[in-house]
This record gives structure tokens, sequence and C-alpha cells, in this order.
């Protein structure tokens, strides 16, 4: 039978040191009852030691001998225990216990810092303890300052090491809370200059933008102190008409966070479900609004209605649990800010499969000798399909294209030189998803998670049972760990397959349809557009029975109605169809029934370049859906477009920083640039001989991203990753200089 210690008084016996002239042992009986994991031990002797206690009972005490430290008590000593003091798991409360003197709680004062703020609650109790409970949102080391009346207690600061995956975090930031009319009308603001001089007489960049009503104005304008500000306005460093612009700003127009009004879902919310919270900046002045949500889970989260500078924000988080609100105005936070939510609700079942996978650094190619690369291509035909290489001193051959089994394409091509070569792979002469590539030659670079490129219909679209594919390359972002997540509403198989010269093959399969979450990291960060949304839709089934006629897939011009048949063949069920335009947007084709089961789809183009036209039935492509169709004669080609600059790599603070965009034969087509980072940055450009010169002014320091886009897709090097040097344009409060990442964006 095995033996049971019961809890009961129990012998210990504790040898006390030489030094205190008493060589044998003394004994002391002490209570463990249920509700103590360790027992309170005390002596009336004013010696202190630490040594070990053997615990003798009726059979071995698990862990001992144990290791405690005996003291006196005397009136001023103040203890601390709990697990809370070691640490614990990011989102998960946790606590601790601090005793003193009967009717003293009172001078007990009790600090935590972190990598984060944490939500800490204390309760007093009449004994002398104070109970303390604290909500760590982010994992990393924390420090427990525990003082009684000013004085350090002994052990302070305790360092607790909390654990786990760390917050999720959702944004949302609303500039026109910011926006200023100069009562002003140009026709074209491209090519605008605009400063502002502060009363204090400082001269800063402003971000001009074209207003709703056609007036030009600032984008984001956060006046802080009264007076007149001089705002000037400049084409070809000639003031345009009416600049200079007198601005008088006095208490209302200045922004202050203290007149934000704030209601609704701002402490308790459910998951997967839409939480209302109004906010009301009527009486706040001028300042951008920002929303953030943190917390274990991701959150959906939109302005529903913006309306004279009242806004309606829906939220969504996709699982229960603690989130914390954010909610800045002027980059203060606005009265109650962060806000705890206690997320309630049913879980959303959404289920996460993550792979990973140790990139080795590529082997370096050398000139004439010969390079290839691997790709696979689902719904392309061999004889369609072509690639090119330009070499960095503008020379572009053709490279040979060997068809593979299942959609495979082996891609081989011989350099001349050393340099960065602009690799190319179109199918029926358009752009393939994730072109054009960069392949360095010669000495490999190190760019990091932002060089990272991946495309195919996997990141798309998707069928359920069907084994969806799409192309990783990470060659010139350098030895690192991939990993690839998916998360949704089933599990998945997720499969990598290995190819040479740092393409990386990937393939999902799930069960459930659903939208899903497509997850890419490189050493452990996002690459550019992670995470990716999918609608997976259901088995096609019957819209496999669905054929197109008479699509013309070349040809068309702008203005001009473009038509195409489609006919079920027996299938049953609702006929959808879009066009997504090389600017990006999307918009509903007209579908109008011809006969039983035949349809005629009708779009009108807007735009030079590739339009996507998806047609679906029953929310599932049809064969070869998305249909590419090239609009114009020489569509933009994204591949002849590069940029340079130092401002691609280094720029200064609160300066104008240069880069070149080369376009000249690159065809017709939408240049956009974008630049992310922890502040806007006032954005222009004038058009010059071979493309358009940008200047961009950050306004903080740090690392900002510039995108470059040409025909909606961006060109070879894209982004690039840029360090801005200096100092904040202003000073900021300690706990504001994390701020959320704001974008500029200029389309030509």
């Amino acid at each position: 039978m095995k033996n049971t210690l019961l809890y009961s008084d129990m012998t210990a016996e504790i040898p006390i040191p030489q030094c205190s002239g008493c060589s044998e042992s003394k004994s002391i009986h002490f209570l463990a009852n249920k509700r103590q994991r360790q027992a309170p031990v005390g002596l009336t002797s004013p010696l202190r030691w630490e040594d070990a206690i053997g615990v003798h009972a009726t059979c071995p005490v698990s862990c001992s001998p144990f290791s405690c430290v005996v003291d006196s008590l005397p009136d001023g000593f103040v203890t601390a225990f709990g697990v809370g003091l070691v640490g614990g798991n990011s989102g998960e409360e946790e606590s601790f216990t601090v005793v003193a003197k009967q009717g003293t709680a009172k001078d007990i004062d009790i600090n935590i810092e972190g990598p984060a703020k944490v939500d800490l609650k204390r309760k007093d109790n009449p004994d002398g303890s104070t109970n303390v409970t604290y909500l760590p949102m982010t994992p990393g080391a924390y420090n427990i300052h525990i003082k009684y009346k000013g004085k350090a207690i002994k052990g302070s600061p305790f360092a607790a090491k909390v654990s786990g995956e760390g917050r999720k975090r959702s944004q949302l930031s609303l500039g026109n809370s910011a926006e200023y009319s100069l009562k002003v009308i140009e026709a074209d603001i491209v090519d605008l200059v605009g400063t502002i001089q502060t009363p204090a007489g400082n001269i800063e960049p402003i971000i001009l933008k074209k207003m709703g009503d056609g007036e030009i104005g600032i984008a984001s304008f956060n006046p802080r102190q009264k007076g007149e500000y001089k705002v000037c306005v400049m084409r070809n460093e000639k003031h345009i008409k009416n600049s200079p612009f007198r601005l008088q700003i006095g208490d209302k127009e200045l922004g202050h966070a203290a007149g934000c009004k704030v209601s609704g879902a701002i402490d308790k919310s459910i998951a997967n479900h839409p939480n209302t919270v109004e906010i009301d900046t009527t009486n706040a002045g001028y300042g951008g609004l920002s929303v953030v949500l943190e917390g274990p889970h991701r959150s959906d989260i939109e302005c529903y209605e913006a309306k004279d500078r009242k806004y309606t924000i829906h939220y969504s988080p996709h699982e229960p649990g603690i989130y914390i609100l954010n909610i800045r105005f002027a980059d203060e936070h606005v009265p109650g800010s962060p806000f705890l939510l206690n997320v309630g609700g049913n879980p959303s079942g959404r289920i996460r499969e993550t792979v990973q996978k140790q990139m080795e650094a590529a082997e370096a190619s050398v000139p004439h000798k010969p390079c290839e690369f691997i790709l696979q291509i689902p719904g392309t035909n061999p004889f369609d399909m072509e690639a090119s290489v330009t070499s960095p001193d503008g020379v572009t051959e053709l490279c040979d294209v060997v068809d593979l089994e299942d959609f495979h394409y082996k891609i081989m091509f011989t350099p001349q030189v050393n340099g960065m070569h602009t690799l190319s792979v179109r199918h029926k002469g358009m752009h393939i998803s994730g072109d054009p590539f960069q392949y360095s030659v010669g000495q490999l670079n190190m760019g990091g998670p932002h060089k990272v490129q991946v495309g195919g219909p996997g990141l798309e679209k998707g069928e359920v049972g069907m084994k969806n594919v799409f192309n990783i390359y990470t060659r010139e972002a350098g030895p690192g760990i991939l990993s690839l997540a998916l998360e949704g509403p089933s599990k998945s198989e997720i499969k990598l397959e290995d190819r040479p010269n740092g393409f990386l093959g990937a393939s999902y399969k799930v069960t459930r349809p659903g939208v899903y979450g497509i997850h890419i990291k490189y050493d452990d960060t996002h690459i550019p557009g992670s995470p990716f949304m999918v609608n997976i839709a259901p088995d096609s089934g019957t819209a496999r029975q669905v054929s197109v006629q008479a699509l013309r897939d070349k040809g068309l011009s702008v203005d001009k109605p473009a038509t195409f048949t489609v006919a079920l063949n027996g299938a049953v069920g609702k006929l959808h169809a879009t066009v997504r335009t090389p600017s990006g947007g999307h918009e509903d084709c007209f579908i109008q029934e011809m006969d039983t089961g035949l349809y005629a789809i009708r779009l009108i183009p807007k735009e030079n370049g590739v339009h996507y036209v998806d047609v679906k039935l029953n929310d599932a492509h049809i064969p070869d859906s998305p249909f590419a169709m090239m609009v114009g004669s020489s569509a933009a080609d994204p591949a002849m477009v590069s940029a340079s600059g130092e401002a691609l790599e280094h720029a200064k603070c609160g300066t104008k920083n240069k880069f070149l965009v080369r376009t000249a034969g690159a065809g017709s087509g939408i240049l956009a640039v974008f630049v992310d980072g922890p502040s806007k940055a006032a954005l222009s450009c004038k058009e010059v001989e071979d493309g358009y010169e940008f200047t961009f002014t950050p306004f903080c320091p740090g690392d900002y991203l510039i995108t470059i886009k040409y025909g909606n897709i961006p060109i070879a090097g894209s982004p690039y990753k840029t360090n801005v040097s200096g100092e904040y344009r202003r000073l900021m409060k300690r706990d504001a200089i994390k701020m959320d990442l704001q974008r500029t964006q200029m389309l030509i």
C-alpha cells in the first residue's frame, strides 16, 4: 500500500553555524497547512543564517532538504512572496503578496517596469499585507520594485521572466482629423512642395493632398502652439497663387486629446462580432487619430463611418481574452486610454499550423557559368512561357525555359558580368505573380526579411481538397529561418519543396472553405504583404463544367467595351465576375443572360495595363480564372523600371532626401511610391529626363520601407529599406516613443 503523508506538525532540525557560539542543533515546530506551499518559519533568536533544513516525517518529503532564511521580525521588516515575483505567461494574470506591519499596508509602494505597460491591481488588507495582481501582455524581463516607506525591501527589484508569443497588434490611422484646407484649387499637385513656419520661427516640411472638393490642403496638421503659421506652397521654386498662406491658430485649434469623447465597447466586447466605439473629436482641435488593439490574437478593425469629425469604429477580436485598446489623438492618449478589454464570446475555432525551415546562404554565381532556378506555375501552357534577364549595364537576353512535370519550369541563363541582374518571367506576354526577381552575380547581399519575395495562385485563391501552391524566393535575403503558418477554419497540410539557388516551393491543402491567413516570416519578422488573406472556395464541383468563349486577352483599348461569353454547360448556380485593375481597384462586371445557360460578361477598362477578370460560379473559380487581359498597345513593364539614390539606403530626419526612379522604355502605366515607417513623410517628385526624381522628408528617425510599383507590380528590388538618422522633429513623451507605422503614398 502506498504511504500517504498527511499535513501535520513536523520537526525541522536546523544546524546553527559555529559563529553563533553554539554547536548543538535546535528544533522548531511549524505547521504546513493545505493552503500554503511554503510553511512560515519563526524564531525568537536574533541570529540570521541560511542553511539546509532536513525535514523529518514518517516518510520522505519531496524536495527535502529545503533552503530557507530564518530571521528576527522587527516592526519594519517587510517580506514578499508569490510566483508572480518569478515570472509567468503573457496574457495571464500573475500574483504575489507583500507582508508588512499591521496597519501599514498604505506605506507599501509597488512599481513594475518591463517591455510593455502592465495593468496592476492591489488590495490592502488590515493585517498589513497587500495582495497584488498584474497582467503582462508582452513576453520579456520585468523588474518589480517594492518599497516600504520610501526604501526598497530586501530582494527588490525582483526579476520576473514572462514567456509567451506576445501581443498581436491591429491598428487604424485616421488622418482626416488633421486635414486643413488651404482654399485653393490646383489641377496637379505632384510637383508641389510645401513648408510651414511656426510662430516660433521654425520651418518644417508638410504633406500636401487634394481634398474631396478639389482644393489642396495639409494632410497632417498638428499645431503645438498658438499664433500665426505661414504655409508656403511652391512649384519649381515659385509660389503658387495666394502663397504664402497665413493661418491664425488659437486655443480651439490646438490638438488636445482631453477634448475627445469616447463611448461604446471600451471595457467589454465579444469575439468574432462587430463591436462599436464612438469617438468625437469636435472639441479637440486638429490632430491625427489612431486606434490600436493589442491582445493574444489578431483583430479586424475598420472605420465604419466618419462625419463631421465624429468617427464610428468597428473592431472584432478573433478570439476571447484580455485585450488593450489604445486611442490616441494628436499623439496623446484620450481620457481613459489605454482601455482594458475583457473579450468574451465563443472561440472562432481557427486552427494554426506552422512549419519552419533553416535557409542557408545560396551559392554565389559567377560570370560565364550557367545559372538555373525552378518555378511552379499552375494553369500555364509551356508554349506561352518566356523569360529574360537584364544585366546591370542594361543588356537584356532571353533565357532558356524547360518544361518539367506538374507545371514546373527550369529557367536557365549565363551571366556575363558581376552585379545585380533582373529576371523577368512571363506567360502570354504578362508577368507571373511575384515577378520580376533580382539575382546577384558575384558577392551575395544579406538584405533581410524585406528581400524575401513570394508569388503564385496559392496566395490569391484556393480550393478545398486541392493542392494550392506558390513560390518563395530567399536568395537576396541571406541565410535565416523561414516560418510558414496557415491559420483558418480547418487543419492544413503544408509542404515545402527544396529548389536550387534560393528558390523554394510551398503548397498547402485544407478541408474546409473560408478565409485563411498565410503568415510568412523570416527570422521572426513578417515579409512584405504578410499575412496574406486567401479565400478558400468549396470544391468547385460543377464549376469545372463552365467554359469561356470569345475572350480577347490582347488588343483592348481604354474606354472601349470588352465582351466575352460564359457557357454553364449544364452547371447550376449564381455567376459572378469582377475585374482587378492595374491601379489596384476592384469593379463588378456587367452580366447579361443571352440564352439558357449562356451569359455575356462586359467590362469597360479605364486605364492601360493588365486587367485580371475573376469569374466564379457559386463562389468557386471556373477553369483558368482569373483571366488576364492586356489593355493598350504597350503595357507597363516593371522589369524595365529601376531605382537608385543614396536615400534608398540612408537618409536624415527633417531634411530632403532624394532618389531617382527610371521609367524610360517601361511603357505606359501608373507609378506608385509608398513610404512606411515610424512617421509620415513629406513626399514630392519632379519629372526628369529618365523618369522621376523623388524627395522625401521623414519626421522621425528609424527604419523606413520604400515600396515602388509600376502597373501595380513591385519593381525589382522593391521594397527598399532605408535607415533614417537624426533627432525627432519635436520632443515626445517617454511612453509615446513607440509609434504606429505610418504610410505616405504618391501616385503618378
